[in-house]
């Protein structure tokens, strides 16, 4: 009974003690690489979701900066120490220090230590240039994660396969830190914009298990939604299932959110299994008489209209209240309805003498032409809805 109450004791003080001790200077005989050290450590604590830790960090980085200033300058001989000053600045520390620092006596590559201050004071193509060709996996591995996810973050837009690569490299190298962390979140929305489904499942999977506490585990959710529905992950209803089991992970709101723009961008792009299967999800989790609950009605009653519950669905579509949708999506609702009517529009027969002699047409031909039409009408129309909301998104 004792030994649990000490446990018990000893989880509820060391919080404490470890958020005092950030809170002192460090001491005054500490190596530079081991003042790193402090902070690396302080920050893998915000991965995991330690709130103490990350309100102390901005003004441990403060105290360090203030150390590495006295530090006498035989310290930087040692290579570890110039090793250190790197991680320091793309750990959040701050550049105005870093170029105090006695340069000439730094042990450290040069273009490490340029590139990296190129990268903090926002000289992006400076950075480029300096730390394209460096191999992280050549490196210490402290610095070299960092690099790598540095790295990753620079060439994100102009060329994905490489950012991708190294952020592998990142999360390779410092596992269980918040360079992995970092970098899980970076990669999500790559590897989606790549539409690699498996590999974004995997990342997915990798937060969940390590980091779903991280204190940027808001930021981490942004990504993966603007990865999922931005793309065409979702859109193909073999794998549905894996896409729901990735969207438990998720908060109910949210998870009736993306179940709503999955449906939406699987019926404008004629995927029309996935928009019945994303919308009756979105039916299960919305309340009623919601806006939510109608715009699912809409995407369900459009995908069996226009599949094999012509009637069921048309009746759907009929009975929304149109005051409950967005004005992008009564667009779409009389796009949709125009369309049914069009698939269901017989076509013109054969003269009263030809039709004694063939059998009656088959009711509900259908009139691709004109459909085809309508529906790339619709697709213009969200096209253009969708540009104008694209720069507010996450």
């Amino acid at each position: 009974m004792i030994r649990p109450l000490l446990r018990a004791a000893l989880l509820l003080v060391l919080p404490f003690a470890a958020t005092h001790a950030f809170a002192e200077p460090a001491p005054p005989s500490s190596e530079p690489y081991e003042l790193v050290r402090s902070l690396q450590a302080v920050q893998d604590g915000i991965a995991n979701g330690d709130t103490a830790a990350h309100g102390s960090h901005i003004a441990l980085i403060r105290q360090i900066g203030e150390k590495l200033l006295a530090a006498d300058a035989s310290v930087w001989s040692n290579p570890q120490n110039g090793q250190a000053v790197v991680i320091y600045l793309l750990s959040g520390g701050a550049p105005q220090v870093v170029r105090k620092l006695p340069r000439d006596k730094l042990n450290v590559d040069a273009r490490l230590f340029d590139g990296a201050l190129a990268y903090v004071e926002g000289r992006q193509e400076e950075a480029r240039e300096l730390l394209k060709d460096i191999k992280p996996r050549t490196i210490p591995s402290g610095m070299g994660g960092q690099v790598a996810l540095v790295q990753g973050a620079l060439f994100a837009r102009s060329e994905a396969s490489f950012a991708i690569e190294r952020l592998d490299d990142a999360r390779l190298l410092l596992p269980g830190t918040l360079v992995e962390e970092a970098a899980l979140r970076r990669e999500i929305l790559l590897v989606g914009q790549a539409e690699d489904f498996d590999k974004f499942e995997f990342l997915t999977l990798s937060y969940i298990r390590h980091y779903r506490n991280s204190i940027y585990a808001g930021d981490f959710w942004q990504r993966f939604s603007t990865g999922m529905t931005q793309s065409s992950l979702a859109l193909d209803d073999r794998r549905f299932v894996r896409v729901a089991a990735l969207l438990e992970q998720i908060d109910r709101a949210s998870r009736l959110k993306l179940y709503l723009v999955i449906a939406r961008a699987a019926l404008v792009r004629g995927r029309l299994a996935v928009a019945r299967l994303a919308s009756e999800r979105a039916l299960t989790l919305s309340a009623d008489a919601t806006a939510d609950r109608e715009r699912a009605h809409l995407f369900r009653g459009a995908s069996r209209a226009l599949t094999n519950e012509y009637d069921g669905g048309f009746a759907e579509l009929k009975a929304l209240d149109r005051s409950k949708l967005p004005e992008r999506d009564v667009l779409l609702l009389n796009a949709t309805v125009q369309l049914a009517l069009d698939v269901r529009k017989p076509i013109a027969g054969p003269s009263a003498g030809a039709a004694a002699d063939k059998p009656p047409p088959t009711p509900a031909r259908i009139d691709l032409a004109s459909s085809t039409a309508m529906l790339a009408r619709a697709q213009k129309q969200l096209g253009e809805l969708e540009l104008l909301t694209k720069d507010r998104r996450p």
